[in-house]
């Protein structure tokens, strides 16, 4: 049994307890294990009692202290962690709190812990050092809505993702990170991500990264939200709950609208006549009519306006598409056609869910097969995927790279009409849970360089120079003769001839696919790429996703095990074992050496795309040395961050529930608390 219990639970609290206050800390949770207990007046707890004041006494200094006390049977271990971004007085205040009540919220039980908006506080019976705990996951948040979930989900996780990096991987914020980004119509966001200083660093990013996934899954439209986990916290919150200036900002900073207010009507005055009270009366009924009026003018001059520039906006997508001559190839399809071929996007011919829209399988009465992507018209995000995929793919063709066949604009749809590719994406083959459905080395040795070869034609082979942004397995489709095609061109980015790199301030990508220079600074090349491709082929050869690679043994990820194995000379160590005993070692051994290139932390050292290629297709081509690949995040300053773009209710039978006289109210809002067993 782990310390925290796995019966999920919902509690619904009128009060929000997100608030901090300078005054008094503010209980958030507690939860007690049924693993025994303790009687008074003995040996334990006095080591409770000592191990307590010694917590309360130590961990001002520096935010954090463990340590244990007594020896078995009675042996206690703790350990308790103030929020970064307040003062030693404060975390004292809250460690005493907190000391003072957490022997009297788990009575008599031997391991316990206690959230406090400041601080937390966890003992045991049994050592739980540098153990990361994710048994379950505490959720408060706010039972309200957004005006824009879509756009607050999007703007707020990346916020999140960026900080929980940057505490994760950036050793000069003592695993504590903080954020705030401005939404339009919305206001400012505020985010904290913080780990208990026992984890290693991969640790602290897998439970804050668990935790936003918890966070995203309950909270999707809620204005404010708090993951609490044993070895982690992570918050956001349309309050301002910090106690001083975030650590990051978001860099594209955009004006909000002031958030509404409900009106104020002042009570009327005493003493007042009947005479003048009807006056008043009358006058007030005028203006509150004229109000209404102009008001209703107002709204319907409005809903006029945004039809019609909704109606210029679709006429104006379309004669962009229609006018370019470099599009005569690409065909508008039309609606009832594609319903009819996807039998009505019936989910028997669903193939799959992207960012903006899923994608159906169609076939027509002539029998040629499509595959048909629908995206949202009324979100941005679809809008600027689909003029993306047209300004591209309609100005390339390779036989790498996925063929567009058409679009279609109706009154409530935007569609993307492809080549239907017979297999599915290369994740499923090296990824898959079957042995059955792993592809052998020559297959995968064709996919690597096929896909090397369609990267080449678009940064220096095709008539303009494109960065695909968001290379992967799961964009990369495999035909029937499994031949590879590059597809997902929502976020690629054209870069001009004459120009080596360029910024931006829109990061977009997958977290463990994204160069840290493209992660951190907004710089897009064609580097960004090659540093994609490299993680690509490492993962071919592996069978693992970076993303998911998890060791205990603290290796942070996989190209940090890859170039474990390289200095070790134990490179075959990471070829995927499915195909360790039938693969030409040599060319093997090349493709992790490629790969390694690929990834180096500055990307000065890394070979453009056609060097890559010549190296995989000469094998007798001499390959340099690698260094360090980027993993370690070196060079992070504490204004800067890894962005995390991957980019995942509460367990533990709670005796009663907790009610606090000290809790701040905000009006007309509700926190729902979940506990999530994992």
């Amino acid at each position: 049994m782990s310390f925290l219990q796995r019966v999920p639970i919902l509690l619904l609290s009128s009060s929000i307890i997100l608030l901090s206050t300078k005054i008094k800390a503010q209980f958030l949770y507690n939860l007690c294990q049924n693993s025994g207990s303790y009687t008074t007046n003995s040996t334990f707890v006095r080591n409770l009692n000592l191990l307590l004041t010694s917590l309360t006494a130590n961990t001002p200094n520096s935010g954090f202290f463990n340590n244990t006390i007594g020896t078995t049977p009675d042996q206690v271990y703790g350990l308790a962690l103030c929020r970064g971004d307040i003062g030693p007085q404060e975390c004292t205040q809250c460690l005493q709190t907190a000391s003072q009540d957490l022997p009297q919220l788990c009575p008599y039980k031997r391991s316990a812990i206690a959230w406090y908006s400041e601080c937390h506080v966890r003992y045991a019976a049994t050592k739980f050092f540098s153990k990361l705990d994710e048994s379950l996951t505490v959720l408060r948040y706010y039972n309200q809505n957004v005006s824009d979930p879509r756009e607050f989900n999007y703007q707020s996780v990346e916020m999140i993702g960026v900080i929980s990096s940057m505490a994760a991987f950036n050793t000069s914020t003592q695993m504590f990170a903080t954020g705030v980004v401005n939404i339009t119509d919305i206001g400012e966001v505020y985010g904290l991500a913080q780990c208990t200083r026992d984890l290693s660093r991969d640790q602290c990013f897998k439970c804050l990264n668990d935790s936003l996934s918890d966070l995203q899954k309950r909270c999707y439209d809620s204005p404010g939200g708090i993951a609490l986990q044993a070895s982690c916290v992570l918050r956001y919150d349309l309050n301002k709950f910090l106690e001083s200036t975030p650590l990051w900002t978001a860099p594209s900073t955009i004006s909000t609208a002031p958030p509404s207010k409900e009106p104020f009507f002042p009570p009327p005055l005493p003493g007042a006549t009947h005479k003048r009270h009807k006056e008043k009366l009358v006058t007030a009924t005028i203006v509150i009519c004229v109000c209404v009026l102009l008001l209703s003018l107002v709204a319907c001059s409005s809903y006029i306006s945004l039809s019609r520039r909704k109606k210029i906006k679709k006429r104006k997508l379309r004669e962009d598409i229609q006018e370019d001559p470099r599009r005569n190839n690409t065909l508008e399809f039309d609606l009832f056609a594609l319903k009819e071929a996807t039998d009505n996007f019936s989910n028997v011919n669903k193939l799959g869910e992207g960012g903006f829209g899923a994608v159906y399988k169609g076939t027509f009465l002539d029998g040629q097969e499509v595959a048909v992507k629908t995206l949202s018209r009324s979100s941005e995000e679809g809008v600027y995927q689909l003029k993306n995929e047209l300004q591209f793919l309609t100005k390339v063709q390779h036989r790498n790279l996925v063929k567009l066949l058409g679009f279609c604009i109706a009154k409530e749809e935007m569609l993307l009409v492809y080549e239907y590719v017979q297999n599915k994406s290369l994740d499923t083959f090296i990824f898959g849970d079957s042995i059955n459905e792993r592809i052998n080395w020559e297959q995968r040795y064709k996919i690597i360089q096929g896909v090397a070869r369609g990267l080449l034609y678009l940064h220096e082979d095709s008539t303009v120079r494109i960065i695909h942004r968001d290379l992967k397995a799961s964009n990369i489709l495999l035909d029937e003769k499994m031949n590879p095609k590059i597809s997902d061109f929502g976020v690629a980015r054209l870069l001009a001839r004459d120009h080596t790199e360029s910024k931006t301030t829109r990061v977009v990508g997958t977290f463990g696919y994204m160069a840290p220079e493209y992660a951190i600074e907004g710089n897009v090349s064609t580097k960004a790429d090659v540093f994609s491709f490299g993680v690509l082929v490492l993962e071919i050869v592996s069978g693992r996703s970076n993303i998911s690679f998890y060791d205990p043994t603290n290796v942070e990820n996989l190209l940090s095990y890859a170039w474990q194995c390289w200095k070790s000379s134990t490179a075959t160590k990471l070829i995927d074992p499915s195909i360790s005993e039938n693969c030409p070692i040599h060319e093997v051994l090349r493709c992790i050496h490629i790969g390694l290139l690929c990834v180096q932390e500055n990307p000065v050292n890394r070979p453009q795309m056609s060097s890559v290629f010549l190296m995989l297709t000469r094998n007798k081509m001499k390959l340099r040395p690698p260094s360090q690949p980027a993993f370690c995040f070196k060079e992070i300053s504490e204004e800067t961050s890894i962005l995390s773009r991957e980019p995942n209710s509460l367990g533990g039978t709670i005796g009663q529930s907790i009610s606090r006289k000290d809790t701040q109210i905000s009006v007309n809002e509700v926190t729902n608390t979940e506990i999530y067993p994992r």
